[in-house]
C-alpha cells in the first residue's frame, strides 16, 4: 500500500513536469510568433496598427501563461514533495512496525523453547536414578545414572550434556563422559549455576545463567539451567546435590534468527539479533559479534519500538516471557538499511 502511495506521487510529479514543460514550450513559441507579428505590423505602417495590438495582447497572454505555469510547477512540486515525505514516513513506519513484530516473534520463540528447559531440569532432578545416586554414590549407581542421562540426551538433542554434582560441588555423573571426559570429577562448587541451585528454596525453583561459553564443553556457548536435587525427590526435601543441564545455544538460535520472515530483497542486508538484558549480542543472523559485542540499542517504549539511526532502521521487542518462565529481559532486535522509494 505504501509503495503504491509513493509510486502515485512520483507519477504525478513526472506527468506534471512533462505537461507543464509542453505548456512552456508552446508559450515560448507563441511569444516568438507575437514578436514576429509585431515586427511585420510595424513594417506595414498604419495598416498594421490593429494587427500590432493583437500581437501585443498575444505576447502579454503568453507571458502570463508562462508565469502561471511556473507557479503551477512550484506548487505541485511542493505538494508532491509533501506526499513523498509522507509516503516515506509511512513506508518506514509500516516497515518498522513489521520488524518490531518479527523481533518479538524471534525472542518469544527462544523463550518458549527455554521454558521447556526450565521444566526439564525440575523434572529430571526428581528422577529416581538421580536421587539414588546422590544418596548412595557407588559405582553401580553412577553407571545407572550416567546411562539414564545418556538416554535423555539421545531423545533431547538440544542439550550438549547433563551433569549431576554432589553437595560439595563435584561432578559425579554425566551423560556424555566419552565426548566430555573433563566433566567427570570437575569441581564446580564456585560455579554460579551450582551455588544458585543449592540455594533454591524448593524443588519448584530453578536457576538460569546468561549465555556463556563452557570450557569443559569445548568452549561452546550454552544456556545453563540448574536446580537442587532433593532427598527422595520431595519438593521441600533436603538438597543433596544439583543437576545442571546445558542447552546447545548456537545451533538452536541460529535457526531462529536466520529463519525470520524477511522479504527476499531484505534478507541480504538485514541483521536479526537476540540481545541479553545488557544489550550484549547473544545470537545474530550474520554470525558477528556473538557474546563479544554490545549493541547500542536505544530504548524509548520499554516493550517494543523502532527508530531511525543514520541510514538504518532499528526495531526491537522485549521478551514477554512464556507461561511460568518470565525470561531474562532479553530483546529481539532487527537492523536494516532504509530503502528509498
Amino acid at each position: 500500500m505504501q509503495d503504491r502511495f509513493l509510486d502515485l506521487a512520483y507519477e504525478v510529479s513526472r506527468v506534471t513536469e512533462e505537461k507543464v514543460g509542453v505548456i512552456d514550450q508552446v508559450m515560448r513559441q507563441t511569444g516568438i510568433l507575437a514578436i514576429n507579428a509585431r515586427l511585420e505590423a510595424a513594417r506595414a505602417g498604419s495598416a498594421g496598427d490593429a494587427f500590432s495590438v493583437v500581437a501585443q495582447e498575444v505576447g502579454t497572454l503568453a507571458h502570463a501563461i508562462r508565469e502561471v505555469s511556473a507557479e503551477l510547477r512550484a506548487a505541485i512540486r511542493a505538494n508532491v514533495g509533501l506526499l513523498e515525505t509522507a509516503g516515506e514516513t509511512l513506508r518506514r513506519d509500516m516497515r518498522g512496525a513489521r520488524f518490531a513484530d518479527l523481533a518479538r516473534n524471534a525472542v518469544e520463540i527462544i523463550d518458549r523453547n527455554l521454558y521447556e528447559r526450565s521444566c526439564d531440569v525440575r523434572w529430571w532432578a526428581t528422577d529416581r536414578a538421580v536421587t539414588d545416586l546422590l544418596r548412595d554414590p557407588r559405582d553401580a549407581a553412577v553407571a545407572f545414572a550416567s546411562e539414564r542421562l545418556a538416554t535423555i540426551l539421545r531423545s533431547y538433542t538440544v542439550y550438549l550434556d547433563l551433569w549431576i554434582a554432589d553437595r560439595n560441588g563435584t561432578v559425579i555423573a554425566t551423560g556424555r563422559p566419552d565426548r566430555y571426559p573433563a566433566a567427570m570429577g570437575a569441581d564446580i562448587s564456585r560455579a554460579d549455576w551450582f551455588e544458585s541451585a543449592m540455594d533454591a528454596p524448593s524443588g519448584a525453583h530453578f536457576h538460569v545463567c546468561d549465555i556463556a561459553r563452557n570450557a569443559i564443553l569445548g568452549n561452546a556457548p550454552v544456556a545453563t539451567y540448574s536446580t537442587a536435587v532433593r532427598r527422595d525427590g520431595a519438593t521441600h526435601g533436603e538438597p543433596i546435590g544439583a543437576l545442571g543441564i546445558f542447552f546447545d545455544w548456537a545451533p538452536q538460535t541460529a535457526s531462529i534468527v536466520e529463519g525470520a520472515s524477511l522479504d527476499q530483497d531484505e534478507r541480504a542486508d538485514t541483521r536479526v539479533m537476540l540481545l541479553d538484558a545488557g544489550f550484549r549480542i547473544i545470537a545474530a543472523s550474520d554470525g558477528k559479534g556473538i557474546l563479544t559485542e554490545q549493541y547500542p540499542l536505544q530504548i524509548e517504549d520499554p516493550n517494543r519500538g523502532y527508530y531511525q539511526h543514520g541510514d538504518r532502521l532499528v526495531a526491537y521487542a522485549l521478551t514477554p516471557g512464556y507461561e511460568t518462565y518470565a525470561g531474562l529481559g532479553w530483546y529481539g532486535c532487527i537492523e536494516s538499511p532504509l530503502r528509498a522509494g
